[in-house]
C-alpha cells in the first residue's frame, strides 16, 4: 500500500462532501487549496469558501493563492511534499501544478464524460432533458475535462428533478467515487482509458444572461426543462410586461398543461389562485416566482398583492 500525502483543491459546497469523506476515512490531507475570501453583501464583509470553512473546522492547512503560477505559491506547494492531488469544483490548473505529484492529479466531474465538459454540467443535463447523468474521475491534462478516465458512476434523472436536488445527489455519489478512486491509487491498481471523442459530444457551457432566458416560443417540454435546470441557481428569467411595468422576473418552479387554445404565445392568464402563460400546445403554470426587489414566493402569495392586466404578457 502506498502512503498517500494528499492536497485537496476545491471551493463550493459540492467539494466539501468529498473532503469530509476523505478526512473521515483517515486520509492524510497535507494541504487544502481554495479560492481567496471575497467581499460580499452590503457591508462587503469577507466571505470564506465552503471548503475553507470546513477545512478550518478540522484544522487542515489552508492555502488561498490568487495566482496559481506564482513562484511563491509553487514553492509552498512543493514544500508540502504531496504525492497525490484531488480537484473538485476548482479552477483550471497550470501544468506546473497538476504535474507535480508522483501519483498524479485527478478531478471529479459531475457528468458522464466526455459529455458535458465545462462549467455547468448539472444544469445542462437537466436543461437538455437527459434521463441519466453521473460522476466521473479522470487524471488532469492540458485541456478542460479531457484527461484519461479512471471511474464513472451513473444515476437516473427524475422528471421532477431540478438542478438543486440533482446537485445534492451527485455530491453524495461523487464523494463515494473519489474515495473509490483514492483506494485504487493507494493500492497502485489504477487502469485508465482515454475519453472517446466524437462530433456529438454535448457541452456544459458557462451560464450567462442569454442562455438563462426563457424562450416562450419553445416547446412546453423545453421551457419546463430550462426552469428545472436553472433552479434554484441562477434561475430562468424573462421579461414581464404588465401595464406600465416592464420587469425582469425569475421563475423557479412551474408545471405544464397540454391544451388547445387560440391565445398569443406569452399571454398571461391569471385567477386568484393560478398564474399561467400561453405557449404552443398548452400552458406553463407558474408555481414559484421572484419579482425584482421582492422575495421568492409561491404564486398564490404573489396573486394576493399583485394584479395582472388582461393583456399582461411574458417576453
Amino acid at each position: 500500500m502506498r502512503d498517500l500525502r494528499i492536497i485537496f483543491m476545491g471551493t463550493p459546497d459540492f467539494a466539501v462532501n468529498t473532503l469530509k469523506t476523505l478526512v473521515e476515512n483517515n486520509y492524510n490531507i497535507v494541504g487544502v487549496i481554495t479560492a481567496p475570501d471575497k467581499p460580499a453583501g452590503r457591508g462587503r464583509k469577507l466571505n470564506e469558501s465552503a471548503v475553507k470553512q470546513y477545512a478550518k473546522s478540522v484544522n487542515l492547512n489552508i492555502l488561498q493563492p490568487t495566482n496559481l503560477k506564482k513562484e511563491d505559491f509553487i514553492h509552498e506547494l512543493k514544500a508540502l511534499n504531496a504525492n497525490l492531488q484531488i480537484v473538485v469544483a476548482f479552477r483550471m490548473l497550470p501544468k506546473v501544478v497538476w504535474q507535480m505529484p508522483e501519483y498524479g492529479t485527478f478531478n471529479l466531474h459531475a457528468s458522464l464524460l466526455p459529455n458535458y465538459r465545462g462549467a455547468a454540467p448539472i444544469n445542462w443535463a437537466v436543461i437538455n432533458g437527459e434521463i441519466k447523468t453521473g460522476v466521473s474521475t479522470f487524471f488532469i491534462d492540458e485541456k478542460i475535462d479531457t484527461g484519461e478516465m479512471i471511474l464513472q458512476k451513473e444515476i437516473e434523472i427524475d422528471d421532477t428533478e431540478n438542478a438543486g436536488s440533482l446537485h445534492d445527489k451527485l455530491m453524495e455519489l461523487g464523494s463515494k467515487l473519489v474515495l473509490q478512486t483514492v483506494k485504487l491509487i493507494e493500492k497502485g491498481d489504477v487502469t485508465t482509458k482515454p475519453q472517446i471523442e466524437s462530433e456529438d459530444i454535448k457541452t456544459a457551457y458557462k451560464l450567462n444572461k442569454d442562455n438563462c432566458k426563457i424562450e416562450w416560443t419553445d416547446s412546453i417540454k423545453n421551457i419546463i426543462n430550462k426552469i428545472r435546470g436553472l433552479s434554484p441557481y441562477p434561475a430562468a428569467w424573462c421579461k414581464l410586461i404588465n401595464g406600465t411595468d416592464e420587469l425582469d422576473i425569475k421563475i423557479y418552479e412551474a408545471k405544464k398543461e397540454f391544451s388547445k387554445h387560440n391565445f398569443e404565445v406569452g399571454l398571461i392568464l391569471s385567477t386568484k389562485k393560478e398564474l399561467k402563460v400561453a405557449v404552443e400546445n398548452g400552458y406553463i403554470i407558474i408555481e414559484k416566482i421572484k419579482l425584482p426587489g421582492k422575495k421568492l414566493m409561491d404564486t398564490k402569495s404573489l396573486l394576493n398583492g399583485y394584479h395582472f392586466e388582461t393583456d399582461a404578457k411574458m417576453l
